[in-house]
């Protein structure tokens, strides 16, 4: 079972910063895939950032631009830097890990509410 503590999570204005972390307790050599999903209430999970084992990253069009998926493999960690936040970038983000016995595991989930 790999363990995910995300932190970084909080309340920001409109245009703000903020910065997602994600620590995994498996080794980044076994790691197939990293990221992070988002949810609404009401609403499903859906992906917003990822990045592989090569590096290789991808996000939703929405964020294009605005947010950057890092990570640190010694520290098997990942990172979402996040600028130019938007109300609708409001939700919970969660963390996952797939592993390269292509197992996905979840973090808790962390609250970023974008507000004035």
């Amino acid at each position: 079972q790999v363990q995910l503590v995300e932190s970084g999570g909080g309340v920001v204005q409109p245009g703000g910063p903020l910065r997602l972390s994600c620590a995994a307790s498996e080794s980044g050599a076994n790691m197939l895939a990293m990221g992070w999903h988002r949810r609404v209430p009401g609403n499903q999970r859906v992906s917003v950032a990822t990045i592989n084992y090569a590096g290789i990253t991808n996000y939703v069009d929405s964020v294009k631009g605005r947010f950057t998926i890092s990570r640190d493999n010694d520290k098997s960690t990942v990172y979402l830097e996040m600028i130019g936040l938007k109300p609708e970038d409001t939700a919970v983000y969660y963390c996952f890990f797939q592993s390269a016995w292509r197992s996905t595991y979840w973090g808790q989930g962390t609250q970023v509410t974008v507000s004035s």
